[in-house]
């Protein structure tokens, strides 16, 4: 498991790509996406409500810190992980691995839902998801990331340097 160095938090409060304040903005960019990551349940609700269905969703049914159920997860796939807060857990790693290979394999879109907190699995995304994938999450109360994995992949490398193994 990865544990946060609390010290460095401020870090990760920086969008990783190109940030949306309004989620539209990013349609036109979105749909030319050959693969679709979205992590966190607004991001993944905004994407639904405008009929764009994420390769792999990655939620916790929470937004904000307040509890949010889905009414419609649009697969059968459902995978689960472990991920307490200000953590990225082995178990998470590697079921986003698997939902990847899996989704890619077979080109049926995947949902990890999360027990704990999703936050921090945009850097295990950037890590494993192929180069031409895009990774959308939220920036709280700023708007949308759009991060190209080509481009993201160092930034994650380097944040990765700012947890302690344990």
């Amino acid at each position: 498991m990865f544990k946060l160095d609390e010290n460095l938090i401020a870090e990760f409060k920086k969008p990783l790509g190109k940030l949306y304040v309004e989620f539209e903005d990013a349609i036109p960019m979105i749909k030319e996406a050959n693969f679709l990551i979205s992590v966190g349940d607004q991001t993944t609700k905004n994407l639904l409500d405008n009929d764009l269905i994420p390769d792999l969703g990655i939620i916790d049914n929470r937004i904000q810190r307040e509890d949010h159920n889905h009414d419609i997860i649009p697969t059968e796939n459902i995978l689960e992980a472990d991920n307490p807060a200000g953590t990225i857990t082995k178990n998470l790693w590697e079921t986003i691995e698997s939902a990847i290979s899996l989704t890619l394999d077979d080109n049926k879109n995947r949902i990890i839902v999360v027990k704990g907190e999703e936050d921090l699995a945009v850097l295990p995304c950037l890590l494993v998801a192929p180069e031409d994938a895009v990774i959308l999450y939220g920036q709280p109360n700023e708007g949308l990331v759009f991060v190209n994995v080509s481009e993201g992949k160092s930034k994650a490398t380097r944040l990765m340097t700012y947890f302690n193994e344990e």
